[in-house]
């Protein structure tokens, strides 16, 4: 069953004049360290970090929650797995939060697609219950 559905739309331009502006105070702020090590490989370092905030903001709504409101931006982290495919690593306040809305005798799936055509990120994130 689906427990939480989210999406989110970032400007590139937007994180790139902040990147810009505030640097590394602005991605040790928000990102995990697994994504700023996944910026810095990429050739387009605002493209990498606008999908990812985009990511955080679609599952903090997912969650049910906004950001600020127990789930901080660095709780949510987006990684790769083996196939590329993005996926979810949450931890803190986020991952309390799904296990709260995770019915008993299930188990939580967080789906993640990302996406984006300059100027603009997108991602889109399903939260599905599955039985134990």
């Amino acid at each position: 069953m689906i427990i939480g559905i989210g999406n989110d739309i970032c400007d590139i331009r937007r994180i790139a004049a902040t990147l810009e502006r505030h640097g590394e105070r602005f991605t040790k702020r928000c990102f995990t360290a697994v994504e700023r090590d996944r910026a810095t490989q990429n050739g387009d370092a605002a493209a990498t970090y606008a999908k990812r905030f985009a990511a955080k903001e679609a599952c903090a709504k997912a969650l049910g929650l906004g950001i600020d409101h127990g789930i901080f931006l660095r709780d949510i982290g987006v990684v790769t797995l083996p196939s590329g495919q993005p996926a979810l690593d949450l931890t803190g306040g986020a991952l309390a939060r799904l296990q709260a809305i995770t019915p008993p005798g299930h188990r939580a799936h967080a789906h993640l697609g990302l996406s984006d055509e300059y100027p603009y990120a997108q991602a889109f994130v399903v939260l599905e219950a599955l039985p134990s």
